[in-house]
């Protein structure tokens, strides 16, 4: 392994919680009822195709300028919830694990659907660990694309069979296999089938 792509959410900190607080209360604004089922089929997809599945359920329709509008209301709740976050909140094992991979000069990279990795990154105290940080304010094309992943590690300048890819959610693993990537599963082998290898954190995987 000569790089590690890492996702955010479900990774190196658990977010879900404030884009699940911030989602459900969105989707309760315009009349559909979200649940913890309804948030897992957002995870690792993008804002305005999370916002699409919302509005789906409910049978709405919206234009266009309807559709930022609302994205931009969710993304200030979420803004709101987020800014109290501080290291203690990286998943276990995480921050540790990202500075072994530096002390044996493993190159880093973050490949995140998130418009708020940059601000999560330094809530975390973590930026200066990465090399490079994909995020979706470089890519617009969502997991399952691999994109995000491809770009992550261009811009290390690696290939991917040198990387490996760190996944908790099920587009993610998809976009990394499509990729050409070794796929590590953060979570579990019913979840989790395509991914390479399973492990609970960061914590459980050693660095060789």
């Amino acid at each position: 392994m000569k790089g590690a792509i890492f996702d955010l959410d479900g990774v190196l900190v658990d977010t879900a919680k404030y884009h699940y607080q911030a989602w459900k209360r969105l989707a309760n604004s315009v009349g559909v009822e979200f649940s913890l089922d309804d948030n897992e089929h957002l995870k690792g997809v993008s804002r305005a195709e999370s916002l699409e599945l919302i509005l789906k359920k409910g049978n709405i329709e919206k234009s266009a300028e309807e559709k930022q509008a609302l994205m931009d209301v969710k993304n200030e709740w979420y803004l709101e919830l987020a800014a109290e976050m501080n290291p203690d909140e990286a998943l276990p094992g995480a921050i540790p694990f990202l500075e072994s991979c530096k002390s044996k000069g493993i190159k880093i990279a973050l490949g995140s659907s998130s418009k708020n990795a940059p601000m999560i990154l330094e809530r975390l105290g973590i930026t200066h660990l990465f090399d490079a940080i994909v995020d979706g304010n470089v890519v617009s094309k969502s997991k399952p694309d691999p994109t995000v992943f491809l770009t992550a590690a261009e811009k290390l300048g690696l290939t991917p069979s040198e990387c490996i890819v760190f996944e908790d959610a099920i587009s993610g693993v998809q976009a990394a296999k499509t990729g050409g990537f070794y796929c590590v599963g953060i979570g579990t082998k019913e979840v989790l089938p395509l991914a390479d290898e399973i492990a609970t954190t960061l914590g459980e995987y050693s660095v060789r």
